[in-house]
């Protein structure tokens, strides 16, 4: 083999690595061994067929003496009752694994679009386990027995791990960390052993074999004393085995155990042992018989978690989970991937085909995980659906998009004068916007109640932006301000409805003051000790009387300087306002028509009346 190829990111096939080659061997191995059976089988029949007394085939005699009838049916209870008893006490300690095989398993490598480097990881740790025999002879490496996926829900981490058994051509055992928990003292370790055993005899067998810990937080968490974190423990598994009368450390050194099990000497090789043993008994230290080492199982298990500080240290040292690769939200260029493959897969009209409508998509979805934009796609086609219709439309994604992240439209009957003012205020947040809010592309106005909003507007970045300079933040926050700015320029004081426009505005500048060094001091509230009750950034800065003067000294520069703006602009305001009233929701480029029109009437001395 070209040692070469390990480290590429194309995945050896076929008979190119060692698994295939193991494989093939166990394979010859088993036929053999059938065929000595069925020889001894045939040979045996051939000499009672010789000696004249073949064997015949028919029921054997089930004949009961006449001194054991009348005890019969205590026996039979006897022997119901037991097994009762025994039967779910041996069950408990079984392995509760879920065997796939590769024909099993739907996705391939080839399905795993949008995470990049982590695809090309993964791939390089797929050839070491394949070509696990090359690099531990030739090279003298040891291989990777381990590696945790870590990342936030619905980025992959699964689909990857079947996506490897598959490339692999070796079996996957996958078990979620709460199979393991039992009622009985001492079965979750049991139940642990079990897995590990079943993954060795796997491996033997088929030349390789994954195994898949779902959630592995549940039973891996760090134990008293070993915290990787500071401040108080969080609830997590742990408790979950305390109270099944277990304690985390003996789950946990159990599972630190069996990851070093692999190179465990399988039930034949400590029979000969035991016999080797025997015999050197009887033979001078230079004649007797040596027992070859046991060859390790060639095992990769995969651990999952979202949680990977909760994690005991001991488990991610080298030798157990050799490596941690952090599966993130993909970027805009994965989403971008990730909405090509899924809508080739679905019903679509041509114009989701044009790149500027996958890139708008892809400017869309920020923050969205692989398994929400498939989620998108699937909602937005019973829209389609629901209409009548057998392909998604664009306006399907766009009602997708808001049913998933605010909610159902839920109409009411407003009063004409709250119409109004629910109109005026959203009203007010857009053209801020729209005049502040450098690099935002406004997606949709709304007066329609979604969940506790009875409005919306809903605004996203042009480009895709990690960080953000402090003349953006105020911006936001002014953005914030724009709703009741705009209610007491049209109506003279302001409603209920800015209360959570006040939460965001108050956030933000509590981190410009106590996270990002923006309001005159260099203090970071962050590295303030919590104490004994948990405070976020908000609550710390609020407590200090001068930070909390700083804050306020931002909201309140911040909402006059909206005020000045709205007031120079209310002509904007206004022909939002009336066109929210007649037509209840805007979607992009509907908003920027409805202003720049308004901005030209304003130039030929139309503008709207107030």
């Amino acid at each position: 083999m070209d040692v070469s190829m390990l480290g590429s990111a194309e995945v050896l096939r076929g008979s190119v690595g060692d698994v295939a080659r193991q494989r093939e061997s166990h394979r010859r191995r088993r036929i053999l061994e059938i065929g000595i059976v069925l020889a001894a089988i045939a040979l045996f029949l051939y000499w009672r067929l010789l000696g004249g007394n073949p064997v015949r085939l028919g029921w054997p005699n089930l004949s009961v003496p006449a001194g054991l009838q009348e005890y019969l049916p205590g026996l039979i209870l006897v022997v119901v009752l037991g097994g009762v008893l025994i039967v779910p006490l041996a069950a408990a300690g079984r392995s509760p694994h879920t065997l796939y095989r590769p024909s099993e398993i739907p996705v391939t490598l080839d399905d795993v679009v949008g995470l990049g480097i982590v695809r090309d990881e993964v791939i390089k740790t797929l050839n070491l386990f394949l070509a696990y025999r090359t690099f531990r002879d030739t090279m003298g490496g040891t291989p990777r027995r381990a590696i945790l996926f870590e990342g936030p829900p619905g980025t992959g981490k699964t689909y990857m791990a079947k996506a490897m058994a598959r490339e692999a051509a070796v079996p996957f055992l996958f078990v979620s960390s709460s199979a393991f928990q039992s009622m009985y003292y001492g079965q979750t370790n049991r139940k642990i052993r079990s897995y590990f055993k079943a993954l060795r005899k796997t491996a033997r067998r088929e030349g390789g074999a994954i195994g898949f810990i779902e959630e592995i937080d549940a039973i891996a968490g760090a134990r008293s004393g070993m915290s990787r974190a500071t401040g108080i423990d969080s609830e997590s598994g742990r408790s979950v085995s305390r109270a099944a009368g277990e304690g985390i450390s003996g789950v946990v050194n159990e599972l630190l155990v069996q990851m070093q099990s692999f190179d465990d000497a399988t039930a034949g090789s400590r029979v000969r042992g035991w016999a080797i043993d025997r015999i050197n008994r009887y033979l001078p230290p230079p004649r007797q018989i040596q027992k070859r080492p046991p060859i390790g199982a060639n095992i990769l298990v995969v651990g999952a978690t979202n949680r990977a500080a909760d994690l005991d240290p001991a488990l991610l040292r080298p030798g157990r989970f050799d490596r941690s690769i952090y599966f993130g939200l993909p970027g805009r260029g994965g989403r971008r991937e990730i909405i090509d493959y899924y809508l080739n897969k679905k019903a679509h009209v041509p114009e989701l085909d044009k790149d500027e409508r996958r890139d708008q998509l892809a400017a869309m979805t920020f923050g969205y995980s692989p398994v929400m934009i498939e989620h998108l796609f699937d909602e937005a086609l019973v829209w389609c659906l629901r209409d009548g219709r057998e392909a998604m439309e664009w306006p399907d994604v766009q009602q997708a998009k808001l049913t998933e992240e605010i909610g159902l439209a839920q109409p009411v009957e407003y009063t004409v004068e709250e119409k109004r003012f629910i109109a005026t205020h959203e009203a007010g947040h857009a053209v801020v916007a729209y005049l502040v809010g450098v690099g935002r592309k406004l997606e949709v106005l709304s007066i329609i109640k979604r969940r506790d909003a009875l409005g919306l507007l809903a605004h996203s970045d042009t480009e895709e932006r990690y960080t953000r300079t402090r003349s953006e933040l105020i911006a936001s926050i002014q953005i914030n301000f724009g709703g009741m700015t705009a209610e007491e320029l049209f109506f003279g004081e302001s409603g209920t409805g800015p209360g959570g426009d006040l939460t965001s505005a108050t956030t933000l500048a509590a981190q410009m003051v106590g996270s990002f060094g923006m309001a005159g001091t260099l203090l970071s509230f962050d590295a303030i000790e919590a104490g004994p009750i948990r405070q976020g950034i908000v609550g710390k800065v609020l407590g200090d009387d001068e930070a909390r003067r700083s804050v306020e000294r931002i909201l309140e520069q911040a909402k006059a300087d909206v005020r000045s703006l709205l007031d120079n602009h209310r002509h904007l305001v206004v022909a939002l306002r009336d066109s929210l009233l007649e037509n209840e929701e805007l979607v992009g480029d509907e908003i920027l028509e409805v202003l720049h029109r308004a901005e030209a009437e304003l130039d030929a001395g139309k503008a709207p009346n107030p």
